[in-house]
């Protein structure tokens, strides 16, 4: 029979597990939106002329890039591709910098030098988008042999599109991944696009990667990317496999951009009936019901949040707007030359 102290424990530790399970969830909620809100402001200061050159929008795969990275540590590293700023703003980049980098201004991350397509902070260990179609397979390879080499226990996670699966990159760094056993976890955002190309249009193989890396012998997964719990789930399952096998896993989050490829995108190699039946899983939408279905959370709990994030965004505009822009002489820093 349970004494006094024994049932009040029990009370305490179910309390706290719904105090935990609520913080968790809202959480993962404001990373979703904060993404959001960013990316809708990014379009539409691009439009005022504040962001120049192209810029890639995250909208619509936010539960992909927040599930995921909410799996790492802080000795894992992240490389990525040039629609990063989901993946960047995920694992803690400052808003107001990432904000300043897009407006090329001195106060963002990388002085302005970065802009859109490559968001930098080696701090975080975000070692960066890269604009070069697979560019960050080599590099993702060479993170991890150095995490194998000095034994951090931490991995490398490589984000790549289904657009960079004909790379060569893609096949050498995948079978260097698994001959020397590097602690790399490749997570496809499979959105179903490369540029305006569908997968069907350039991929003899179907629309399913993940059962191709076993030609490669790595262990690979499938998940529904615009499921932030579900992709939370298989991440961390695949992480824990890097980890304790030292070996590379291979993760296909199935997802959808709801914009174009670019802002200069008119979308005219999609319809868009295809466009409103993946709005239905809009992340964004969904979870947020759940939370409220299931009694997790109120709607006053998502206002909140609401609140304090577009002011987060309001305050990261302001900030890129009123910061200086990069002198002239920064041309001729940081360049590496060797002799």
């Amino acid at each position: 029979m349970a004494t006094l102290k024994q049932e009040k424990n029990n009370k305490t530790s179910k309390l706290t597990q719904v105090v935990d399970e609520k913080k968790e969830m809202l959480d993962l909620y404001k990373q979703m939106f904060l993404i959001r809100q960013f990316e809708l402001a990014c379009g539409e200061n691009y439009t005022k002329g504040n962001i120049r050159g192209f810029l890639h929008l995250y909208i619509g795969q936010e539960a992909t890039a927040v599930g995921s990275i909410s799996c790492l540590n802080d000795q894992d590293y992240i490389v990525t591709h040039y629609r990063d700023h989901g993946h960047a703003l995920a694992r803690g980049l400052d808003v107001n910098r990432s904000m300043a980098e897009l407006f090329g201004k001195a106060s963002g991350l990388s002085k302005g030098k970065g802009g859109s397509m490559h968001l930098f902070d080696a701090g975080k260990k975000f070692m960066g988008g890269h604009a070069i179609v697979g560019g960050q397979f080599p590099l993702a390879t060479g993170l991890a042999l150095a995490c194998q080499y000095k034994k951090t226990g931490g991995i490398v996670v490589c984000f790549f599109g289904d657009g960079s699966t004909n790379q060569g990159t893609y096949h050498e760094t995948l079978n260097l991944a698994s001959v020397w056993k590097l602690p790399i976890l490749f997570i496809l955002e499979n959105n179903k696009y490369g540029m305006g190309s569908s997968i069907d249009r350039v991929r003899a193989g179907g629309e399913d990667f993940y059962t191709g890396a076993n030609t490669y012998d790595i262990p690979a997964a499938q998940v529904d990317g615009m499921d932030v719990l579900a992709e939370k789930e298989a991440t961390k399952i695949a992480v824990d496999k890097v980890r304790q096998n030292g070996g590379p896993f291979y993760l296909e989050c199935k997802t959808f951009r709801f914009v174009g490829h670019s802002l200069a995108d008119g979308q005219k190699y999609r319809k868009t009936d295809e466009i409103k039946e993946w709005e239905k899983k809009d992340p964004l939408t969904k979870f947020p019901e759940w939370i409220l279905s299931a009694g997790i959370a109120k709607k006053t709990d998502l206002e909140k949040i609401h609140q304090e994030v577009n002011k987060n965004i309001e305050d990261a505009v302001n900030f890129a707007e009123t910061s200086l822009e990069p002198k002239s002489s920064e041309l001729y820093e940081d360049i590496y030359k060797i002799d």
